[in-house]
């Protein structure tokens, strides 16, 4: 690498780092005080502001907090890492999705780089027209030559012009900044302290922003952080084996802090079973339905991992989505009418049809059919659920776990009944037959097919934490099933009006159990205590 090259590389990172960034600070500063906040932290938590950037960071979210304004955008400018940097969520009451649910962390101008401080300006400010657009020049100008060059290097041809018109636009904005240039175009390259600025400039966040769907399903193990840190580096190119090495260090923290990020949603598993019939959840609050479905029966649901219900509506052949509180509703047409559904992942649901034998697949943000599955030998008017990722739908005295990614039956599991309703639990499937006492359930373990009577057919059934089983019955109780399928014990807390067609559901990551009650059109919420 020709060290003039690099020299200039060094200038030009200088002038973004020392000049740039500061001034985009001095100018954020002197648009919060003008609305006479005191400091940054007030600014981002002011309504306004955070509700624009919760809608840079979060898409096909309808706030309950200033719905009006809400805005769903295409590319995300606000990556996980900056959303992270500037609030902390609260311990409120509630399932939506929000604004509202967070609020700022004591954060300084300093702790703003260039990007951060350029979004907030450009979204959040009271800016002039030239203002904006050298803003966004000098911001692009990062970018370009900075934020992809991994060689840490810049040409005389490119210097030339880049740093003639840094000189300009930046003076625009800061006419003070003259002596500044002069001190920086004139100083020596410092090798160390080169390293330190191609590792602050190169923009390694969008790098894991382009493979975040893979990121979240990767383990918190040193060997897949490496591996992905080594994938990442591979495609920078880069040559240099002490910026190699800082930059792998890099990596290695915000991989780390990704982990950190996805395992911290997802709730830890209990050391010791549920003790049967033990009281576990509290009544949050229960909500009338007939506003929302009228009179007719809520044949299923599910609760996504945002806290958002999927209900199923077979006599308004639509796919109800709305909050707990049966607020921000919204709707997928589905042809056949939906009879039951299960989530997939955390935008897509499953859903057998009336008088169908396929499964159609939803995805709820966008409001799109993903796919449509035949499977030979379903009976529809059945139920659906998952287990080791496949779904599960009943057929003739059988059982078809399917691979939704193929649309390929992989197993088929006889049965001695006509499955009507099932569960995935571990590593086993729990079924029901419609109008009959028993309960059964599988396990590829043993391939035995095991039944334990209760005291009334299950209507419905969900998993708990510890892999054990409420199973909603005809005679309106809850039985509290073992994970083993083998003890029961009623929930006497969850008692209520004997009815057909209630749901009972439960979400690991919200730790919330909802129950429908069709007879009196009531949806209720139960907290885990």
């Amino acid at each position: 690498m020709d060290r003039d090259d690099r020299r200039r590389y060094f200038i030009v990172g200088s002038v973004i780092l020392e000049i740039v960034t500061p001034v985009f600070r001095q100018r954020l500063e002197k648009d919060y005080k003008s609305k006479g906040l005191g400091c940054l932290q007030d600014f981002i938590n002011s309504k306004p502001v955070i509700h624009i950037l919760f809608h840079l960071r979060h898409k096909n979210t309808q706030c309950c907090v200033d719905s009006a304004n809400c805005v769903n955008h295409g590319p995300l400018p606000l990556n996980y890492n900056q959303w992270d940097l500037l609030y902390t969520e609260k311990p409120t009451p509630g399932f939506h999705h929000c604004f509202c649910k967070y609020s700022a962390k004591a954060i300084t101008l300093d702790d703003l780089d260039i990007t951060l401080a350029s979004l907030i300006l450009m979204n959040c400010c009271n800016l002039k027209p030239n203002e904006r657009s050298l803003i966004s020049d000098l911001r692009q100008f990062k970018n370009n030559y900075l934020s992809h060059n991994t060689k840490g290097a810049i040409t005389q041809a490119e210097y030339t012009t880049l740093f003639g018109d840094l000189t300009t636009y930046v003076l625009q904005l800061d006419p003070s900044k003259q002596d500044d240039f002069i001190r920086i175009q004139n100083r020596p390259l410092d090798d160390s302290l080169c390293n330190k600025y191609v590792v602050f400039l190169v923009d390694i966040h969008q790098k894991l922003e382009e493979i975040d769907t893979r990121i979240q399903n990767i383990g918190a193990t040193t060997a897949d952080i490496h591996l992905t840190s080594t994938e990442i580096l591979s495609t920078m190119n880069i040559n240099n084996a002490e910026l190699e090495s800082k930059i792998m260090a890099k990596l290695e923290e915000v991989l780390q802090q990704l982990i950190k990020n996805q395992t911290s949603k997802r709730v830890d598993q209990p050391n010791k079973p549920y003790k049967l019939g033990k009281s576990i959840f509290t009544l949050h609050h229960k909500t009338n339905l007939t506003s929302v479905v009228g009179v007719n029966i809520v044949r299923d649901l599910v609760m996504m991992d945002d806290g958002r219900l999927v209900m199923c509506l077979p006599r308004q052949w639509r796919l109800l989505i709305c909050n707990t509180d049966g607020s921000q509703v919204d709707s997928i047409y589905v042809q056949s009418g939906p009879l039951s559904v299960t989530a997939v992942n955390n935008s897509t649901v499953a859903v057998t049809l009336l008088g169908s034998m396929c499964i159609e697949m939803y995805d709820i943000h966008n409001k799109l059919k993903l796919k449509s599955i035949s499977v030979p030998g379903m009976r529809w008017g059945r139920g659906i659920t998952t287990i080791n990722n496949k779904l599960v739908v009943g057929g003739n005295k059988r059982l078809h776990i399917i691979d939704h990614q193929t649309g390929e039956v992989v197993k088929t599991i006889q049965t001695d009944c006509g499955p009507y309703r099932f569960q995935g639990s571990g590593d086993r499937l729990f079924y029901s037959q419609c109008d009959y006492k028993n309960l059964y359930w599988y396990s590829d373990t043993d391939d035995i097919h095991h039944t334990l009577t209760l005291p009334s057919p299950p209507e419905s059934m969900t998993t708990l934490q510890d892999s054990s089983l409420y199973v909603r019955c005809v005679d309106g109780s809850v039985q509290h099933v073992s994970s083993d399928g083998k003890q029961y014990k009623p929930v006497k807390t969850l008692q209520s009006t004997p009815g057909w067609h209630d749901v009972i559901h439960y979400n690991l990551i919200q730790r919330k159990l909802v129950i429908i009650e069709n007879k009196v059109h009531i949806i209720k919420i139960c907290n885990e205590l």
